[in-house]
């Protein structure tokens, strides 16, 4: 039998998917675009949240709330390989990645869920 401490390292060295993902309103279109070093864990938790009704992003529950889940999507748009035999910095890659994304689509305003941050 495992103990604690194994089953807490077994955990650190699983590779979950890792890259960037939308949640589309089929019906307006409108996204809101994030990153995450786990995709099925972050999809989980939004999806909670907004079943909640305690997500922090108004419009995007607001949206949740009127237009029903059926009416949303959860797609990846982009997957971050994992790295064999190196130190990278996965965070700093998904940052970046999720800044390119949002700089090319704007998700903004009656695009998207996404707030503008003011510079």
């Amino acid at each position: 039998m495992k103990t604690k401490k194994d089953l807490k390292e077994e955990y650190k060295q699983m590779k979950f998917k890792m890259g960037i993902f939308q949640i589309r309103n089929t019906i307006n279109g409108k996204v809101y675009i994030e990153g995450s070093i786990n995709l099925n864990a972050i999809w989980n938790r939004h999806r909670m949240q907004l079943n909640f009704g305690v997500h922090p992003n108004l419009n995007l529950q607001n949206e949740w709330q009127e237009f029903g889940e059926e009416n949303f999507r959860y797609e990846i748009l982009a997957e971050i390989e994992h790295k064999e035999n190196e130190t990278a910095d996965y965070n700093k890659e998904i940052k970046l990645l999720e800044s390119m994304y949002i700089e090319e689509l704007e998700p903004f305003e009656e695009k998207g869920y996404n707030k503008k941050i003011k510079k």
